[in-house]
């Protein structure tokens, strides 16, 4: 079983967390999730948080501090383990009631082109996070 590096970014304004949910998957199969990517061998995983908030978002941001690191295991999906290296982020001047587009023409694996829809939902709700992406959100929040 391999462990990759992974990093995790929560953007919250206004009490509100940025995240996206995949338009042509199930949300049963993707669920809700927040920025977050592999870590490469030429970068930190705070540069990994601010290049994968951009790739995913359009948006531009800064890691304003670490929150630590959790180990993931994914099986059955594949067979690896996480380490997750969480990221509280900000961005310049939010629209918080934004909903938009983005996705990834040419994804790193090779599969089809994908799409989903960024939104911002209230804290409250961030409880829906998909496969473990809020383990680190309450120390974002103290």
């Amino acid at each position: 079983m391999s462990v990759v590096e992974k990093a995790v970014c929560y953007v919250i304004a206004e009490d509100r967390l940025l995240v996206f949910t995949h338009d042509d998957t199930d949300i049963l199969a993707t669920g809700v999730q927040v920025p977050a990517g592999t870590v490469r061998d030429d970068e930190s995983a705070a540069q990994a948080a601010e290049r994968e908030l951009f790739e995913e978002t359009g948006l531009r941001g800064a890691v304003t501090r670490s929150l630590g690191t959790e180990f993931y295991d994914l099986a059955p999906l594949r067979d690896e383990v996480a380490l997750r290296h969480f990221f509280r982020l900000e961005v310049v001047d939010p629209e918080v009631s934004a909903v938009w587009q983005a996705g990834e023409a040419d994804p790193a694996t090779g599969d089809s082109p994908i799409s989903w829809t960024c939104r911002w939902i209230p804290l409250a709700q961030a409880h829906v996070l998909a496969g473990g992406l809020g383990a680190r959100l309450g120390a974002a929040l103290r």
